[in-house]
């Protein structure tokens, strides 16, 4: 398959700035994208969907990640952290970033819904 990007998320809760008193729960995830294709793919746009535990969502869309559009051949891998601040101890965060292969094709590499959560909130 030509076009074939895998994403993989590693999350981390990040205490010292969170505060429960005020609704602010901060998370940073650690994302590795590979292209396992057999071409290269630049990587342009991010989509993501933020939702809480009460249902509230927040959509974000840019350009690039952390500033960057990295490109990927067949076999690399970009590495990157951000973060995001939810009002409730769990939540969820889904997307996609939106690609180019090196023929001009224009695809979409879908990020699976993963969970925010602090430790022990989940049973």
């Amino acid at each position: 398959m030509k076009n074939n990007i895998s994403i993989d998320v590693k999350v981390n809760f990040i205490e010292e700035q969170s505060n429960a008193s005020i609704n602010q729960y901060t998370f940073a995830y650690t994302i590795t994208i590979t292209n396992n294709g057999s071409i290269g793919a630049q990587l342009l746009t991010r989509r993501w969907r933020i939702q809480d535990e009460t249902g509230h969502t927040e959509d974000v869309i840019g350009e690039g990640v952390v500033g960057e559009r990295p490109h990927l051949l067949p076999g690399e891998s970009y590495q990157y952290s951000s973060g995001s601040v939810i009002k409730t101890p769990t939540g969820t965060m889904k997307g996609a970033y939106g690609m180019v292969n090196d023929e001009g094709e224009r695809f979409e590499a879908d990020i699976a819904e993963f969970i925010l959560s602090e430790p022990y909130t989940l049973h």
